[in-house]
């Protein structure tokens, strides 16, 4: 059974439970809401719930097929919301789907892929009678509050992460693991934006939609709901920027410090290249070589070799390539 939780809620606070398979248990009374929690559904336990609560059959697909981008329908005095949700599983953003069925007396969560379960959010609702009293729409509001709570900690995660990576970038060259994980990582937050522009019209929709179910003491909290998405926006815009700053930044480093290294190698090539010139022209052995039968000849040449060796490193060592 997918059902995770079903529960009547009366004045804000827990009534009694109920089952699919009792239809008249999920019958409400005024003042009344059921909000049935499911996980990753049966095509024939959303039938019954479409036959119960009168769903529209296209939303009722979309919640069984899941894989669709965040949206708000509006099914004459059912609202469908879809929300995608993200986690971090092996280093990489995973996402799941969270469909939403809100109307007169009643509210069905339908999740795919996610490992938030809303039993944590259940419990805090009920811990606020009074909020949870505002009916089914102030669920909704709740659930999808808690859907992009859960993006925070990623991008937390993965700010970390990169900062890390830039801290090292400073000390040596980056790893071909650690580019191509700032590669996977710009991927992710690229994808991850394309979640977080529709969740923000979502929220936006909300927030100015006239639908039966939809108080207009709660559009409100749609407004905090998407203040939210659109900081996590900027967190993510600002995570991509400090990513190109640190491939711009590897790059430099990585010119500079081989410019460093070419510049070591010229010099020493230069210091060499004395006493190798002088040696090859007393190697090549020519009858009338300057000073060949002078006695003093073989220590003049090594205290000239040495002395020019020396004033060429010591003035390559004062410009800084030594």
């Amino acid at each position: 059974m997918s059902v995770v939780a079903a529960y009547i809620y009366r004045d804000g606070v827990r009534a009694r439970e109920v089952t699919l398979d009792d239809p008249d248990a999920l019958v409400t009374e005024p003042g009344e809401f059921v909000w049935i929690g499911l996980f990753e559904p049966t095509a024939a336990e959303m039938d019954q719930l479409r036959i119960r609560f009168k769903l529209h059959p296209l939303a009722v697909e979309d919640a069984l097929n899941a894989h669709q981008i965040p949206k708000v329908e509006v099914y004459g005095q059912e609202l469908f919301v879809v929300a995608r949700t993200a986690q971090l599983v092996d280093e990489q953003i995973a996402y799941g789907e969270t469909a939403i069925f809100v109307g007169a007396g009643h509210v069905i969560t339908v999740r795919h892929g996610s490992a938030r379960a809303h039993t944590e959010l259940r419990q805090q609702l009920e811990s606020s009678p009074a909020l949870l009293a505002k009916g089914s729409d102030y669920v909704l509001h709740a659930v999808l509050d808690f859907v992009v709570d859960g993006y925070l900690p990623i991008i937390r995660a993965l700010e970390d992460e990169v900062l890390d990576i830039e801290h090292r970038t400073l000390n040596t060259f980056l790893s071909h693991g650690e580019v191509k994980r700032l590669f996977h990582l710009r991927r992710d937050l690229i994808r991850f934006k394309r979640v977080l522009s529709p969740m923000a019209e979502v929220c936006g929709r909300l927030e100015h939609l006239e639908a039966p179910c939809l108080d207009n003491d709660v559009r409100p909290y749609f407004r905090d709901v998407l203040d939210h998405v659109q900081r996590i926006e900027a967190m993510v815009g600002a995570l991509r920027e400090v990513i190109t700053s640190v491939f711009e930044a590897a790059s430099l480093l990585e010119q500079q410090r081989q410019s460093a290294i070419t510049r070591k190698l010229a010099a020493w090539a230069a210091i060499l290249a004395v006493p190798t010139a002088i040696a090859g022209i007393y190697g090549m052995n020519f009858e009338h070589m300057p000073e060949l039968r002078w006695t003093l000849g073989y220590p003049a040449v090594l205290v000239t070799i040495t002395a020019v060796c020396g004033y060429l490193y010591v003035r390559f060592k004062k410009n800084g390539w030594l």
